[in-house]
């Protein structure tokens, strides 16, 4: 059994409903390579440090799958409304 892989993204809105036609399609997207938004902009309290307004966790099987699906045509089909109306910090990493 391999390891999870995990997508973290810091993200800072500047136009929310551009930045919609995005959150709109990734969570169908992720779950086509096994992915699961654990963490999704919810309530959060920075106790150190400055941060973003939203925070996201995708959870998939493998680090290869959380690869797979950010490389996707679908993905990076949609990725233009998250690059275009929103600052942010994106990294792939695998869990333990």
């Amino acid at each position: 059994m391999s390891a999870p892989g995990y997508i973290i993204a810091r993200i800072e809105v500047t136009d929310a409903e551009g930045y919609s036609k995005y959150t709109a399609q990734t969570p169908g997207i992720a779950a086509k390579f096994g992915g699961k938004f654990i963490v999704r902009a919810g309530q959060h309290n920075y106790r150190e440090g400055d941060g973003p307004s939203r925070i996201v966790v995708i959870r998939f099987p493998s680090f290869a799958q959380a690869q797979a699906m950010y490389d996707s045509a679908e993905y990076q089909a949609v990725l233009p409304h998250a690059l275009q109306n929103s600052t942010r910090d994106l990294v792939i990493v695998e869990g333990v």
